[in-house]
């Protein structure tokens, strides 16, 4: 089965055309240039922009590849005002196209997102269930019980700001721009990820799995407010935060991996493009006599239309097609 797949749940404008799990086809127009010189997403820009790129991005994609079976698009989480333009699109080609209509959580979206091949069906990693997810994107962070296809468990998540969310600010406040989470693993990298300032672990002595970043915020921005002769050394500031961040998400995911004794990892989302995160899931799993799945292309772990076209692969064999297409509305805070 052939799916033609829409994202439009933040701030890139995805179109991708998947057979089961391969990308034939995967089309994405960024819109950071937009958002750069606010310092951050502006949801009237968001929508503006998906709505003069939408067209485009499909016709781009069915230029490339033409024939379908059926079409998806991401319902949720996300922006409102950006949801709407590609659920409106879908709705659009389904019906000039007679098609069935597929809608996909954004979030699973990101859990395929480390089963998604190339063209030639590369890599080939097979589903060994259960699986212990986590998912660390800028507007998410949440530990999940990837049962089996399409069943999920949620047994943690962020009680304020994601991960993601974190690091942008924090690299804000440094004058970093946005998104900063790139700029903030290059300077880290050149202190050797070092921990120069000990910022708080928030909730690490907690019973539960939840997570919590925004009292890290604040504790830098007022460490910034009382020190200023210290925040010349963005390198050091930006290493320490990003300690800060990643010792958390690794002791969470441990303390999921003790409750659940699951040890067989998936990680997706934006954040998981940093290499150092990366490298320290593996000691973690490797700790554990474990394995860890990440995206495979680093395309795959921002917002894009593969992914979403994946998972809807297993909706469809399992015939969750959309019944009223008509009747489809975006819900900004879906959850699995």
């Amino acid at each position: 089965m052939r799916i033609l797949a829409i994202d439009t749940s933040c701030d890139e404008t995805a179109v991708a055309v998947t057979e089961e799990r391969k990308v034939l086809v995967n089309e994405v127009y960024s819109q950071i240039v937009i958002h750069k010189k606010w310092g951050g997403i502006v949801p009237s820009l968001a929508k503006r922009a998906h709505e003069e790129r939408i067209d485009f991005v499909v016709g781009d994609a069915l230029k490339k590849e033409a024939d379908f079976d059926a079409v998806a698009v991401t319902q949720g989480p996300g922006l409102a005002v950006a949801l709407e333009v590609g659920i409106k699109k879908a709705k659009e080609l389904a019906e000039r196209y007679d098609k069935p209509l597929i809608a996909v959580n954004h979030l699973e979206g990101h859990i395929y997102s480390c089963f998604v091949q190339n063209s030639r069906g590369n890599p080939k990693t097979g589903f060994h269930f259960p699986y212990l997810a986590l998912i660390v994107s800028g507007g998410h962070t949440e530990l999940v019980i990837f049962e089996n296809h399409l069943q999920y468990e949620v047994i943690g998540q962020t009680v304020d700001d994601a991960a993601g969310e974190a690091l942008d600010k924090a690299g804000k406040l440094m004058g970093l721009g946005y998104p900063a989470g790139p700029v903030i693993e290059r300077l880290a990298k050149e202190v050797n990820n070092n921990d120069f300032y000990h910022f708080p672990r928030p909730m690490l002595h907690s019973n539960n799995l939840s997570f919590s970043f925004s009292g890290l915020k604040t504790s830098f921005y007022y460490f910034l407010q009382r020190h200023p002769e210290e925040q010349k050394k963005v390198k050091e500031l930006a290493s320490s935060f990003q300690e800060a961040v990643f010792d958390t998400l690794i002791a969470k995911t441990e303390k999921a991996i003790g409750q659940t004794g699951i040890n067989n990892l998936l990680v997706g989302g934006g954040v998981i493009a940093n290499q150092y995160l990366r490298t320290k899931f593996r000691q973690l799993v490797k700790k554990h006599a474990g394995n860890v799945l990440f995206p495979a292309y680093k395309y795959l772990t921002g917002d894009n239309a593969a992914m979403i076209g994946t998972a809807a692969f297993y909706k469809a064999q399992k015939g969750q097609f959309v019944s009223d297409i008509i009747g489809l509305d975006r819900v900004p805070r879906l959850g699995l």
